[in-house]
């Protein structure tokens, strides 16, 4: 008998949102199609929503959500379990509603736009393609596996590492080696459902936690996820990303949110990021704390470690027109520009008088910059913590005898686990407020132009977001 992993009850949220800006009908000629990357399935139960555990090994197939690339991407198995291949998967079709026109008893049917995907190539290259799963595959469930759900994606927020990929080509080990589909914050609607999903029925608002996981190893088996050793991370090369409109994703990762926004949907993923590094950051109430960057995860840090009653709170950037937005989040934040040239040593000091004469307890670095790290690390106290969420370049110089002498933890934050019902709860309860971190939008039709804001800081973006219709009456 197949044993069973309990997978976390999800959370609902309350709230109307809507999407804004004018959307545009795409006809699948305006692209020039390109070969894509080959797909990602997470092998699960046929009879339940849960992944097969201490199964013998077995050939699988994957999805066919993508057409076969003429530069072929190997991608090694997810598990050694064997996924029990059952008949074609029939979609759930939703039930009629009042008004609904000849497609009342199934949705699908009036979809009429392409899939679309926003993808890199190991030349820079930056561009809006034909995508998998198909139009045709979505409407009659071809690509459907068993365990998944189909998601209209709605709202997809654009990340620092979609434009390190993307201006890069590669972020440490993990290298674009084809044509790559980036995305991986993203909120949708389900819009079908293989037959042995009971838990999400067509129309629910989900978000998508973009990590699928082998169930076998030992950070899986003790609930420290993010440390998978056969981690597949969506829009990590080589798996492809969420910026599309249409996806397949095992029904297990995708969350339920209510009638939370897309848009705060989306954010989900980076409060998660947030979430992770508190959790073993271990603020205390009280505690005095200097947030390194604020960007969209030091953003949202902020308003984390105030909401968990942090005090006195710094944030440091050398843009201040991020800074004011802090303020404007947290009106009790203290805000330092960093002035470019200046010491680890001299900065210190100075988050000292900006604190008042008190040292940071916590410093939470989420910039990865080696200067932000050296200087957080000269700012707290004896016996202090600085916590790195940033990614940064793979070798950095640190002060070592710093971190000696005054017994400082410098600890890091790779990624989240178990934290999505969280923050669900968090958003849905008002605790966290994420509505001003969204300045800018673009239909996925126009995703290069929101990258472009996005990577140009003169633009005084925080958080660009690339949102979709789905072009059906039934959501």
């Amino acid at each position: 008998m197949a044993r069973r992993l309990a997978v976390p009850r999800r959370g609902a949220s309350a709230g109307l949102g809507q999407l804004l800006g004018a959307r545009q009908q795409l006809a699948p000629s305006s692209f020039a199609r390109k070969p894509t990357g080959a797909p990602l399935s997470l092998r699960l139960c046929s009879s339940c929503v849960y992944p097969l555990r201490d199964h013998s090994s077995a050939p699988w197939t994957p999805s066919s959500s993508f057409k076969p690339n003429q530069k072929k991407t190997t991608y090694p198995p997810a598990s050694s379990l064997t996924l029990p291949r059952a008949a074609q998967p029939a979609i759930t079709k939703a039930a009629p509603k009042a008004g609904m026109a000849t497609h009342a008893t199934n949705p699908l049917e009036a979809l009429t736009k392409p899939n679309i995907g926003v993808y890199t190539d190991p030349a820079h290259k930056l561009w809006v393609d034909e995508s998998g799963p198909s139009l045709e595959e979505v409407k009659k469930g071809e690509s459907l596996k068993p365990g998944e759900v189909t998601v209209g994606i709605k709202s997809t927020g654009i990340c620092g590492s979609d434009i390190h990929f993307w201006h890069a080509g590669k972020i440490g080990p993990m290298v674009v080696e084809n044509d790559h589909i980036l995305g991986h914050e993203s909120a949708g609607v389900v819009l079908a459902t293989a037959p042995d999903v009971t838990h999400l029925k067509v129309g629910d608002r989900v978000a998508i936690e973009p990590d699928l996981i082998c169930y076998n190893c030992e950070p899986c088996l003790t609930g420290r996820y993010n440390g998978c050793l056969n981690m597949r991370f969506l829009s990590t090369p080589p798996v492809p990303g969420l910026l599309r409109r249409y996806v397949n994703h095992p029904a297990v990762w995708c969350h339920k949110i209510g009638d939370m926004t897309f848009e705060n949907g989306a954010l989900l993923e980076p409060l998660s990021v947030a979430l992770g590094g508190l959790s073993r950051a271990k603020i205390a109430l009280g505690d005095p704390v200097l947030i390194c960057g604020a960007g969209p995860i030091g953003l949202i840090t902020l308003l984390c470690i105030a909401a968990a009653g942090a005090e006195p709170i710094v944030i440091t950037d050398i843009e201040q027109s991020r800074l004011d937005v802090a303020k404007q989040l947290c009106p009790r934040v203290r805000t330092h520009k960093v002035e470019r040239g200046v010491s680890p040593e001299a900065f210190g000091e100075s988050i000292r008088a900006t604190m008042g004469g008190v040292q940071p307890q916590v410093a939470l670095e989420c910039t990865g910059v080696e200067s932000s790290v050296n200087s957080a690390i000269y700012s707290v106290k004896f016996g202090g913590k600085v916590f790195v969420i940033g990614v940064g370049k793979p070798d950095m110089q640190v002060p070592f005898m710093r971190l000696s002498t005054q017994e400082i933890d410098l600890q890091f934050q790779y990624r989240y686990a178990n934290t999505w019902p969280r923050a669900i709860r968090l958003v849905d309860s008002g605790v966290l407020d994420l509505s001003q971190l969204v300045t800018h939008r673009f239909d996925l039709e126009d995703a290069v132009n929101a990258f472009e804001t996005a990577a140009d800081i003169s633009k005084g973006a925080i958080k660009v977001q690339i949102q979709s219709e789905v072009d059906s009456t039934a959501w």
